[in-house]
């Protein structure tokens, strides 16, 4: 059976989780640290980020926003691709089309998803930035004056950026390369398309340049010998990181707006039974069923007070600091905050029914939606690929039948500039 905890509000098997007694009643933790919360009398949920995943560690599985407000905790989750629109399916993995992580439509309690996947870019970003200085260094001291010296032979740096590239390549910025490798298979193109062929067109190139440069023209010699383009390839590679750490960044403070919202609602009720009340788990409230509001609590859910009166905090809904006072026949909204008066109330929406669960999915939904420059920027780039992969091949055909000799040197390293260059 499934319980919430009352620090965190993760959604826990009460077969398998901690727990802890307090006035009669069984509560279930995700781990060892909500539970020392709770014995401590400390039951407000931790302002940065929740518990599980940032403060103890502790991995558990991502709980979907139906479980945690009494829907049905065994429903899929869809997740979706960010820049495939219609690409949903309901397990996690990869899109099909273009290779991105893919989302789920529902928040995440733990954020546990989020907070590993931007760990992992980060390290990637680090060693890319940490392999790839050295070839932007490599390649710039030659055109330095006074400093071209410091390399003595240029053969040996020629090598050691070609090494160090192919790690950064292949290693941290293996996702670019994979990603557009996934959209020329499934035709479609998509900006991994245009980047990853820049790379490759500048590493093939240099490599090209290392192993034969007599194949390349004599005119494009400087600073003693044919140009590298390795350096732009790990500039490219190091700045579509960061810009994955940026996205996933701000995706992050989405989640944990989320979080906030659904830490909101409280995890449980008094529910009225005859002439006793009895504490209950917020999942198992129904419509019609009679609730007990005691000052200081919660609003568990959306309803009609019957019987007493109170001033009732609306600020997270309305902004409005001063408290509303609430009398029979009156409204509230779950997740408002009651002040010094008791009563009570009938549920009338419960669930995704809410107020509160109907703002976080549309805070779900505009996370996932598309603004209107992205959809004209994906309309661009699905001229713009195949235009820059015409442009280069049309630069190539005019070099290799109206060009200088050697016509197939001049045609393959003009052709590779106009990739690089887009």
């Amino acid at each position: 059976m499934v319980a919430i905890d009352p620090i965190c509000r993760m959604a826990v098997d009460e077969t398998t989780a901690l727990s802890a007694e307090r006035d009669g009643e069984k509560f279930f933790f995700c781990c060892q640290h909500c539970r020392d919360r709770f014995l401590m009398g400390r039951d407000e949920a931790p302002t940065t980020g929740g518990c599980c995943g940032t403060t103890c560690g502790s991995s558990l599985p991502m709980v979907t926003l139906e479980a945690a407000r009494g829907g049905d905790s065994n429903s899929a989750v869809e997740y979706y691709c960010p820049m495939c629109p219609g690409m949903e399916q309901a397990s996690p993995g990869s899109c099909a089309k273009c290779g991105m992580d893919l989302l789920p439509t529902q928040a995440s309690i733990s954020g546990a998803q989020a907070t590993s996947e931007l760990a992992e870019m980060n390290g990637r970003l680090r060693w890319a930035i940490g392999l790839g200085v050295p070839v932007v260094f490599l390649h710039m001291v030659p055109m330095v004056h006074g400093l071209s010296r410091l390399l003595g032979e240029a053969s040996w740096s020629a090598w050691l950026q070609w090494f160090l590239s192919t790690i950064v390549i292949f290693g941290p910025g293996w996702p670019i390369p994979q990603r557009a490798m996934r959209s020329i298979i499934t035709r479609q193109l998509n900006m991994f398309t245009l980047i990853g062929i820049g790379i490759a067109a500048a590493y093939g190139y240099s490599i090209v340049a290392v192993v034969a440069p007599h194949w390349l023209p004599a005119a494009h010699a400087a600073h003693g010998g044919v140009p590298l383009y390795f350096e732009s390839a790990v500039m490219i590679t190091i700045l579509v990181l960061l810009g994955q750490v940026l996205e996933l960044r701000a995706r992050g403070r989405t989640t944990l707006a989320l979080r906030e919202l659904l830490s909101l609602s409280p995890p449980t009720a008094w529910l009225v039974r005859g002439d006793r009340d009895e504490r209950i788990p917020l999942e198992r409230v129904a419509r019609g069923d009679v609730l007990r509001v005691r000052p200081g609590d919660t609003v568990p859910v959306d309803g009609c007070v019957l019987e007493g009166e109170g001033a009732v905090d609306e600020s997270m809904i309305t902004g409005e600091s001063i408290p509303v006072v609430k009398a029979a026949g009156d409204r509230v909204i779950g997740g408002t905050v009651n002040g010094d008066g008791a009563w009570l109330m009938r549920a009338e929406r419960v669930g995704r029914e809410s107020f509160l669960a109907r703002m976080i999915e549309l805070v779900s939904q505009a996370q996932r939606s598309r603004a209107p420059v992205q959809r004209l920027a994906d309309a661009v780039v699905a001229w713009f690929v195949p235009a820059v992969l015409l442009v280069s091949l049309l630069t190539f055909t005019l070099w290799i039948t109206l060009g200088p000799s050697p016509r197939w040197a001049y045609a393959i390293s003009n052709a590779v500039a106009v990739l690089i260059i887009a």
